[in-house]
This record gives C-alpha cells, sequence and structure tokens, in this order.
C-alpha cells in the first residue's frame, strides 16, 4: 500500500472517530431520541413544509422508486442524523432533502434517525440476467464484465490508480461500519453512481480526503461497476447491526 492510500484511510479513520465522538457530545445533550415519534414523523410528516419520510424512503426505510431515493433501513442513527445536519447546513445539497431537513428539530431528526435505524427493509430486487449494456452503458448490474471489474474495485482496488479497496472503509463485503460508515452491500446502484457524481462535482463536500479523491479517480465506467456490483452483494452481506 502507498504512503498516499495509507495516510487517506488513517484520515478517513481519524474523521470518523472524531465526528463520532462530537455526535456522542452532541446527543448527551439533548433528551433521549423517541423512536415512536420518528415514526410518526416518517408516517405523516410535520406541517407545514415536512412530508412523511415514507412518501420517497417508504415506511421500512427500503425506499421506492427504483433507485432514485437511497435505502435507509438500519443504517446507524449516527449516520442519519450526519447527513440530515449535513443538509441543512449545505455540506450536501439537495431539493427534496434541504427544506426537510431545515424544517426539522435536532430533537426531531434525532427520533428520525432512531426509527430507521431500527427498522428492517428489504433489500433491491435481484439484478436482471447478464446482457451486452448499450453504449453508453447504464449502470447494469447483469454484465458480468461489468460485475468483475466492480468486485475488483470493491475488494482489491486498483493500484494503477491510486484507489484502495472500497471494503476497506465500509467493510468486508461493503457490509459497513457503523456508526461512522455505512453500508453498501444492497443499495441501489442508481443512488450509488448519483453520490459518486456529486463528489466528483464537488457539490457533496463531505470527506474531501477519502471519498472525493476516490471518486474522482473513477471513470464513468468504474462508476458503474462499482455500483452494479454493491446492489447485488446483498445476498453476501446484508447491512451491518446499527449503533442506536
Amino acid at each position: 500500500m502507498s504512503q498516499d492510500r495509507l495516510l487517506r484511510r488513517t484520515l478517513a479513520a481519524a474523521a470518523g472517530a472524531s465526528i463520532g465522538v462530537a455526535w456522542a457530545a452532541h446527543a448527551a445533550a439533548m433528551p433521549p431520541p423517541d423512536a415512536g415519534r420518528g415514526a410518526t414523523i416518517a408516517a405523516h410528516g410535520l406541517a407545514p413544509g415536512v412530508p412523511a419520510c415514507a412518501q420517497c424512503h417508504a415506511y421500512n426505510g427500503s425506499s421506492i422508486g427504483g433507485g432514485a431515493f437511497p435505502r435507509i433501513t438500519g443504517l446507524s442513527a449516527y449516520y442519519i442524523d450526519k447527513q440530515m445536519h449535513d443538509f441543512a447546513s449545505g455540506v450536501r445539497t439537495n431539493a427534496i432533502m434541504t427544506p426537510i431537513a431545515k424544517g426539522l428539530s435536532p430533537e426531531e431528526v434525532a427520533d428520525v434517525a432512531a426509527y430507521y435505524a431500527s427498522a428492517a427493509g428489504p433489500s433491491p430486487s435481484p439484478s436482471p440476467p447478464p446482457s451486452p449494456p448499450p453504449s453508453p452503458p447504464p449502470v447494469a448490474g447483469g454484465n458480468p464484465m461489468l460485475l468483475k471489474r466492480g468486485e475488483q474495485l470493491a475488494k482489491i482496488g486498483d493500484a494503477s490508480k491510486d484507489l484502495q479497496s472500497c471494503n476497506d472503509c465500509h467493510g468486508p463485503d461493503g457490509a459497513g461500519e457503523p456508526p461512522a460508515i455505512p453500508y453498501l452491500a444492497g443499495q441501489f446502484a442508481q443512488y450509488i453512481t448519483s453520490q459518486l457524481k456529486t463528489w466528483q462535482a464537488g457539490s457533496r463536500k463531505s470527506s474531501p480526503n477519502a471519498m472525493e479523491y476516490i471518486a474522482k479517480r473513477l471513470d464513468d465506467q468504474d462508476v458503474a461497476a462499482v455500483a452494479a456490483y454493491f446492489q447485488q452483494a446483498r445476498a453476501a452481506a446484508a447491512p451491518a447491526a446499527s449503533t442506536k
């Protein structure tokens, strides 16, 4: 492993640890989250300006829309809470999520995070049968060469591009390293693709030393490959147990 790759892994681990400590202090200053109230917000939303989470993410967190919205079932409460704060602060921007995050109080965010951390939703449907992708290729999980390249990036990385494996940070088979690092196994390929593109564009400002660096070294085929691989990897690794 090169010194640069080791440094980035160390920086990512240190950043995860430091924000974990900061979040723990933040959580300790608030009342315990109420997952029951979070379930109510997920099902019904809050008027005005906060629609039901279930409209996009489904009540069980498995999400709807074929990958336009991410699976959030079983993510750690810490990770969900942090993403909501990132949307509210502008670290992440999204036309749907930013106003919702700004419309919730810190206590309400914690409640919703606690609810979805305890939820259990199904994984995406299996990838379609192998078929040659058209040009330009879509994110098609059934293409065997695409999956093979995705597996290489996930498990080994690519030294020629100075890329460590995804599993170095996201855990064995992409199962996640809670509370700070989310699972990729079973996440929608469309969503993984969209987020790698936002890091490439610099519009998602979290993790500049790890995810932004990595994303900018992936070409379009690599992005499609790793996204397709992790969507179908759920059978080998279910979402890691959440830390609540």
